[in-house]
């Protein structure tokens, strides 16, 4: 981001060092203000909240730990950077201490001098939307926040604002854990059918006969235990959303019950000889390409086009660049006030171990680690220990396999990856890196095989 869009308060009473940092950041959109030293900066501080506080430490009168602690004791989320000289380090850390996001130590360059402010400014505004989403939590848990500022994701949720109005079938697709539920939950919320029900059926979790009784219900003596009318799903949401999880896992009859559903807006219950009418939104989601199933004669053709409308699709966490900071503090935020722990933190050792992991369980992983780890962590802060075992650097060591032995294509695969792994010393980057393909794709094969 070459941009600085925020309100910087420069400190320093060298006038040339001063206009030099004012200078950079101005030209990079910034509003700049500059004080000529710790009294001047004070008194900006009474009148205005600024994004960020630069300030040298060594000034005349007023110094930059005094600067520091006003900045802090009137407006907590501003960040500050203390500049120093090399033999006041010492006091540069003791400024971090008291909540100094970092120190430039003199001489510095241009750049450097651009990219620390960058990164302050970025704390500042995961801090800032955390915050904001732990209001929202507090007023009303909300659980429908589609978090994420990737660009795939905003494109999602301006999709999603301008499709929730209509009554169009949505079709939702995305690796398993990508969050499908919460976009048709958003959908519902967002729609004219919002005061009605919405209900969700995981349509893989049955077999034919238990998810037709399920979304169309039963006459009484349509089998035995039947004794008395059961309304199914489709009946149940009248005017609501109804969310078809996993649609793909159906079998060819349940599609074509399905096809007619849609298509007529009628049902007939088990054992029932009449049509009833139905009114409700379908929403339908699956992991798999049904335009490939559609191909390979698993998938009725006419029931994908029939839900083929309107199609979101749900990028995995891999790819969202930037999320996985804002969406892991959002999680602890929410973990935190459900364990009435509100001062629960995270090191910055955890949140390079999460930025850099691959995800291939995606939000929904995400969201169980962050939940594991603060019930494991003992004191406000969650560490490195509280992290599952394989996040936490515990390498899988294994023996290699033997090539005599006749085996599947599949079983030499699994013994070869992890034979690799060993190798490797349980680095998955390294072993990525050998096997020739990226990291996401080795954690998928990890998991597939069991080689955790």
């Amino acid at each position: 981001m070459n941009a600085l869009p925020a309100h910087i308060l420069v400190v320093d009473d060298e006038p040339i060092a001063r206009t030099n940092l004012a200078h950079v950041f101005s030209r990079r959109g910034a509003q700049v203000t500059v004080a000529g030293g710790g009294r001047e900066a004070m008194a900006e501080l009474e009148k205005n909240e600024f994004d960020l506080v630069i300030t040298d430490l060594i000034m005349e009168g007023v110094d930059g730990l005094a600067v520091l602690e006003r900045s802090k004791a009137l407006w907590p989320d501003t960040e500050v950077v203390v500049v120093t000289g090399y033999p006041t380090v010492e006091t540069a850390v003791t400024a971090m201490r008291r909540g100094a996001y970092d120190y430039l130590a003199k001489p510095y360059g241009i750049e450097e001098a651009r990219l620390l402010a960058q990164k302050a400014l970025e704390k500042r505004r995961l801090r800032q939307e955390v915050k904001t989403l732990r209001e929202r939590l507090l007023d009303k848990p909300d659980p429908l926040t589609i978090v994420g500022h990737c660009p795939a994701i905003e494109r999602l949720k301006r999709t999603v604002a301008q499709v929730a109005p209509t009554d169009s079938t949505v079709l939702l697709l995305g690796e398993t854990g990508t969050g499908k539920e919460l976009v048709a939950r958003t959908l519902h919320l967002l729609s004219t059918r919002r005061d009605e029900r919405f209900l969700a059926v995981n349509c893989g979790a049955f077999n034919e006969e238990l998810l037709e009784n399920e979304l169309f219900g039963h006459e009484p003596g349509a089998f035995t235990g039947a004794v008395r009318l059961k309304k199914g799903l489709f009946e149940s949401a009248p005017g609501g959303t109804l969310f078809l999880d996993e649609l793909g896992e159906t079998s060819p009859a349940m599609q074509v019950k399905l096809l007619r559903a849609l298509q007529e807006r009628v049902i007939r219950r088990v054992g029932g000889a009449k049509d009833i009418p139905v009114d409700v939104r379908i929403v339908a989601a699956t992991n798999k390409d049904l335009r490939r199933e559609v191909q390979a004669g698993h998938f009725r053709q006419d029931l994908y086009y029939r839900l083929n409308v309107i199609v979101l699709t749900l990028p995995p966490l891999s790819e969202r660049e930037g999320d996985v900071a804002l969406l892991a503090r959002f999680f602890l935020a929410k973990m935190a006030k459900k364990l009435g722990r509100d001062s629960l933190t995270m090191s910055p050792e955890v949140m390079e171990i999460l930025v850099d992991y691959p995800f291939p369980g995606n939000v929904r992983e995400l969201e169980n680690i962050i939940e594991r780890a603060a019930v494991m962590a003992e004191g406000e802060a969650i560490e490195v220990r509280h992290l599952p075992p394989d996040l936490s650097g515990e390498p899988v060591r294994v023996a290699r396999p033997c090539a005599n032995e006749p085996v599947t294509l599949e079983e030499n695969e699994r013994r070869h990856v992890a034979w690799v792994l060993g190798h490797c010393g349980g680095s998955r980057t390294k072993a990525a890196a050998v096997l020739g393909i990226d990291r996401a794709s080795l954690w998928r094969k990890i998991k597939k095989f069991g080689l955790e």
